[in-house]
């Protein structure tokens, strides 16, 4: 598969009537091709930027959120997962100035970005505030109730 890729690659320099300093731009090193990088560090490895009309992640093996409405459903989860409460969440952003299981700028700047696991984490908060929002849409329904009853 390696050398195909790299036949493809070459193939597609030679085509473009592109084919000087290709040794430079391409890097193949322990089974590992490195674009515009001397060192690639996985499978692919590109120094700069990608140009994609689409990208997929495979997600298999990973844990999709939705343990997040079994707890709110009042079933248990594989991970054990709890909804944290407003109260405590405001003080871990006040604490930590980020959202918890979310990586923090030092962390971003230190290790890069996770497309598969953020992405994972992103859909875990946004499933957190759709449940905030049903239980505070409880909340301004009853405090409706009580005031139609006070005015009656």
């Amino acid at each position: 598969m390696k050398k195909f890729i790299l036949l493809l690659m070459i193939g597609t320099f030679y085509a473009c009537g592109t084919t000087s300093g290709l040794s430079e731009l391409v890097t193949v090193s322990d089974q590992k091709i490195g674009i515009a990088t001397q060192n690639p560090d996985e499978r692919l490895t590109v120094n700069g930027g990608i140009h994609a009309q689409e990208v997929r992640i495979d997600l298999q093996g990973a844990l999709a959120p939705d343990y997040v409405f079994q707890d709110y459903s009042g079933q248990s989860t594989a991970n054990n997962y709890k909804l944290m409460p407003l109260e405590e969440l405001a003080a871990y952003i006040k604490k930590n100035h980020h959202l918890p299981n979310i990586p923090s700028q030092s962390e971003l700047d230190e290790y890069g970005l996770d497309l598969k696991s953020f992405s994972l984490s992103l859909l875990e908060k946004i499933e957190e505030l759709t449940i905030h929002l049903i239980e505070q849409q409880k909340q301004i329904e009853l405090l409706k109730q009580r005031l139609e009853k006070t005015h009656n």
